[in-house]
């Protein structure tokens, strides 16, 4: 006896009832627990007579049938007076047939993975609908947008260096610029999802992923406007700040998952420092009980944008090699403090690629990383300082400058064998 067959079988049968019952709930008529479980194990059992018999004409022969099938019953409920008949259930049908027998001839996990999706789909189908009606103009432009960077630009980039000390691969650079526009897209689509209305936790949050910087310029001129929500300010612009630099250990994990082990801890050092200024500057507004409204982010999948993304990062990639090469790793310090200052992203990925590479040793690729963050702090605290005036001044020189300090001491004090890679 074949019990591998009968465990498939058993999986097939899973999955047509599965996606039967989502179906039968929808009140579908044509198709239900029953009908699907049969078509699901009838595509299983097919899939096992042709390796046993070498047949190969049954799945062909059946899955046509099934077509004319489900063709035929789309006519009958159009001349029975359904106007808007649809065709979900009867693609559904013919997929979890496929998927019947591929689990058979091909990988039961993928096609568990396909059933499981098909379920879920059919399932999200309403809030799928009420989400897309939503959708604002600006919204689908970033969708159509960041699928044309990713799906449509990326592939066709040659992947291969060019340009002064061999640093440029067209390929390379645009891959980091989808990861940069894809993190800010999600952080877009979550504020999308949450709603204006937000708590102050997850407007900092939701701001640290679309673009801290952008959050500091929006946060300190609401300061400036309402002269009771400073502190509520500091929270939300230092919020965004820790999540930017776990942000950071996010994109080198992506980049160089080998070198995170030697970078992660005194990154994560600063990044806690942050989180627990945060929660003290918490605990002093929740007396309050405000809540936070996160401005309206700009559509963050930009061509113009993910150009000059990649040519910033371009640039600095060229930096970082020149000054290796002619002036010494001192010189790096510099190119980090000037990068950082506007995008602490760009420095972060150029340099986790030239660790990857081995062009740069991780201690002292780590200590740029930090260094630029801190340049990039500065940055937005002397911007939140400027634009949220005396609301702000107070509270962001202290978190910002304990933030500073406490980097400092990292870059200067931070001991060799404090890396999880030198852990045993």
């Amino acid at each position: 006896m074949e019990y591998s067959n009968i465990y498939t079988l058993g999986i097939a049968l899973g999955l047509g009832f599965l996606v039967g019952f989502q179906r039968q709930r929808d009140q579908k008529e044509m198709a239900g627990v029953r009908t699907f479980s049969f078509i699901t194990i009838l595509g299983a059992l097919l899939g096992i007579i042709e390796l046993e018999t070498g047949n190969y004409w049954l799945l062909p022969a059946f899955g046509l049938g099934l077509v004319a099938l489900m063709i035929a019953s789309s006519f009958i409920k159009s001349k029975a007076g359904d106007n808007d008949p649809g065709l979900t259930t009867e693609v559904a049908a013919l997929l979890m047939f496929s998927v019947g027998a591929y689990l058979v001839l091909g990988s039961q996990v993928i096609g568990v993975i396909v059933g499981g999706g098909v379920a879920f789909l059919l399932y999200l189908k309403s809030r799928l609908h009420k989400w897309i009606i939503n959708l604002e103009d600006k919204d689908v432009r970033a969708i159509m947008t960041f699928a044309a960077i990713s799906l449509i630009i990326l592939p066709v980039l040659p992947d291969q260096t060019y340009g002064p000390y061999d640093v440029l691969n067209p390929y390379n650079i645009w891959l980091i610029v989808v990861l940069i526009v894809g993190i800010s897209v999600a952080g877009y689509f979550i504020y999308r999802f949450m709603g204006k209305k937000v708590g102050i936790v997850s407007s900092g949050i939701l701001g640290g992923l679309i673009s801290s910087t952008a959050t500091t310029v929006s946060y300190a001129r609401m300061a400036k406007q309402s002269k009771n929500i400073g502190v509520l300010a500091v929270f939300v612009i230092l919020t965004a700040s820790a999540i930017s630099f776990i942000r950071i250990i996010f994109e080198i994990s992506v980049v160089a998952p080998g070198q995170i082990g030697s970078l992660v801890t005194p990154i994560a050092a600063v990044a806690l420092v942050m989180i627990l200024l945060s929660v003290i500057l918490f605990i002093l507004i929740n007396r309050n009980k405000q809540d936070s409204e996160i401005p309206e982010p700009d559509n963050p999948a930009q061509f113009k944008s993910a150009l000059i993304f990649g040519l910033l990062y371009g640039l600095i990639l060229i930096g970082v090699a020149y000054t290796k090469a002619e002036l010494g790793n001192e010189a790096l310090y510099i190119v980090a403090i000037i990068s950082g200052l506007t995008d602490v992203d760009a420095i972060t990925l150029s340099l986790s690629n030239l660790m990857k590479s081995g062009s740069l040793e991780t201690q002292l690729g780590w200590r740029l990383i930090v260094l630029a963050g801190l340049s990039n702090m500065l940055f937005k605290g002397i911007m939140a300082v400027v634009l949220g005036g005396k609301q702000l001044v107070k509270w962001i020189v202290i978190t910002f400058g304990i933030t500073i300090i406490a980097g400092l001491l990292v870059l200067w004090l931070w001991p060799e064998g404090w890396h999880l890679s030198n852990a045993v």
